[in-house]
């Protein structure tokens, strides 16, 4: 079986804000054997992720762990797809899957313990787009990085920065389902009615209209902090720092701010940290995959309950994937980022 495939590439490395002309669209014939030992996935949704930014970098530490894209070379990403051609006996045609693919309308994958890949259960009852997101790396970062790292107990103080987001609209409901008390900050006056009115944050703000996030912050934590959950970084992390209680945890989750501006680079007051026994740990959603199952179902349930609510931005056709990517930093999307191939 041989497939006419579309994909995704950058044109050059990407520094500073990304743009739909820091992309193409290229085409490429993708082939499929039944002795390849291969399985041929038609992709149906791919995850768009800020990340992914630190990887188009010429230089970035995320190469550390996570392998730098090359200009004209497919975007590996988490997507879902469905097999229409397996040589392993693991998959069947017609069976849906999520895990590591790629910005592109086809993938071949060789199934094998490095690869990150696993069946969706068609019975569960959720959309398909969940399992990219909420039942995906997004919801497996939110309740990592808030239950591992932030160890919440009841009454804590929670702070969410970019709290509209795939992660941190998550975060605050978990927040809430462990009893603590929860602000976000977002960059509308649309997106701090939603935290409040559809998430249940018992407070949010529009970051923009706050000339003094220090300040802005002990107003709305007059007692202080004692678990900020970080996606920002830059000022808002010095401000959270200098509002945090006394074993504050800081779950480092992303520093969207500092992805696109080297000149954002936060500078913490040490001595708060040292003082106030501050703990920092930076984190990210591989660090979970022996817990997946785990944490998934629990999420799972609490959807399925209508515990939590589950916030998606879709777009469709790949053609559509650049706009998508360069809205992240644009600040235009609500939810998890998805874009739609069929």
């Amino acid at each position: 079986m041989e497939v006419e495939n579309r994909y995704i590439a950058i044109r050059h490395h990407v520094e500073g804000s990304p743009s739909e002309d820091d992309f193409e669209v290229k085409t490429a014939m993708v082939r499929w054997t039944p002795e390849s030992g291969e399985v041929l996935v038609k992709n149906l949704y791919l995850s768009i992720d800020p990340y992914q930014l630190n990887r188009m970098k010429r230089q970035s530490a995320s190469h550390h762990s996570v392998d730098v894209i090359l200009p004209g070379e497919r975007i590996a990403s988490t997507a879902v797809g469905e097999v229409i051609a397996s040589a392993c006996a693991e998959y069947e045609v017609g069976d849906v899957v999520a895990g590591v693919l790629a910005w592109e309308e086809y993938t071949l994958f060789r199934p094998s313990p490095a690869v990150l890949m696993g069946k969706v259960d068609a019975s569960s009852g959720f959309p398909l787009s969940y399992h990219v997101g909420v039942l995906g790396t997004s919801g497996m970062t939110a309740y990592g990085g808030f239950f591992e790292v932030g160890k919440p107990q009841k009454g804590d103080k929670v702070f969410v920065s970019a709290a509209s987001g795939s992660v941190g609209s998550l975060v605050g409901q978990f927040a809430k389902l462990a009893g603590c008390y929860v602000v976000g900050c977002a960059g509308t006056k649309d997106k701090v009615d939603m935290l409040k009115d559809k998430l249940g944050f018992d407070d949010a703000f529009n970051y923009k209209e706050e000339p003094d996030l220090k300040s802005a912050l002990k107003k709305y934590f007059p007692d202080g902090i004692d678990i900020y959950f970080e996606n920002v970084g830059g000022e808002m992390l010095e401000a959270a720092l200098a509002n945090m209680n006394t074993y504050g945890r800081v779950a480092v989750c992303g520093v969207i701010a500092e992805y696109t501006d080297a000149g954002r680079r936060a500078s913490p007051d040490f001595l708060e940290i040292i003082y106030k026994r501050i703990t920092l740990r930076g984190f990210f959603a591989y660090d979970f995959i022996p817990k997946f199952h785990e944490y998934i179902g629990i999420i799972g349930d609490w959807a399925r309950e209508g515990k939590i609510q589950v916030v998606e931005d879709v777009s469709d056709g790949l053609e559509n994937v650049p706009s998508a990517f360069a809205a992240l930093f644009r600040g235009q999307n609500v939810g998890k980022k998805l874009v739609k191939l069929a």
